[in-house]
């Protein structure tokens, strides 16, 4: 589904990501770990076309997406691509409801229609009293499965995690980790998860091991 190749990235003189080549098959809930400083975020964005590398490719099923011009790319992430970042990023003046429905309206959807798929997503992830409610009211567990639930709106091809439980309590961790495995197993979805988690690490299909801007391994759990 997606592929990766040779991708390479500095800022200024610091050499972020040097020859990175993965596969990732649909499906698949991947992992990438590694210690802070190894490129996993960086490989993130880039997977996510929020970054471009120096040089290098990514490709969906054949479609090389970083060479679309910055319009056409937006519209591609926005239908295809789901973020989930260690602090939710919600938009604080925002009901639930609003927030999760923004990136369907973004996409052109109407406000009836977007406001429908999120509720049924919003019931789904168990946060069916919560609609009207803003992130300052929810518990830390709850704001991150609705950011859980806007990334997954638009019913993305892959969805792309940022140490998403790094700043949870282990309850809300395993409740978490679990949501990413039945997503997986209901929807269909694809996820790529950065993470220091060793627990969610170890339950992936695969693990990405990086370090110093390179892929050192990749352990097969299946």
């Amino acid at each position: 589904m997606i592929q990766v190749r040779d991708i390479s990235k500095s800022y200024d003189n610091l050499k972020v990501l040097s020859g990175v080549n993965l596969d990732i098959d649909r499906g698949e809930v991947v992992s990438v770990v590694g210690p802070s400083g190894a490129g996993k975020t960086t490989l993130l964005q880039i997977i996510g076309t929020l970054d471009r590398p120096d040089c290098g490719s990514v490709t969906y099923d054949g479609v090389d997406v970083l060479s679309m011009k910055d319009q056409k790319l937006a519209a591609f992430r926005n239908r295809n691509i789901g973020f989930v970042f260690q602090f939710h990023q919600l938009l604080p003046e925002f009901s639930v409801l609003e927030n999760v429905a923004l990136p369907a309206m973004i996409g052109g959807e109407s406000r009836s229609e977007s406001f429908a798929r999120a509720r049924k997503l919003i019931d789904y992830l168990g946060l069916g009293e919560r609609f009207n409610h803003r992130p300052a009211e929810l518990s830390g567990g709850e704001r991150q499965r609705a950011a859980v639930a806007r990334a997954l709106v638009n019913n993305p091809r892959v969805v792309l995690a940022d140490e998403p439980s790094g700043s949870l309590d282990s309850h809300n961790r395993h409740e978490l980790h679990r949501l990413f495995f039945d997503l997986r197993r209901d929807m269909g979805q694809t996820f790529v998860i950065v993470t220091h988690d060793e627990s969610l690490a170890g339950e992936c299909d695969r693990v990405i091991h990086m370090r110093d801007g390179q892929i050192t391994d990749i352990v097969n759990n299946r």
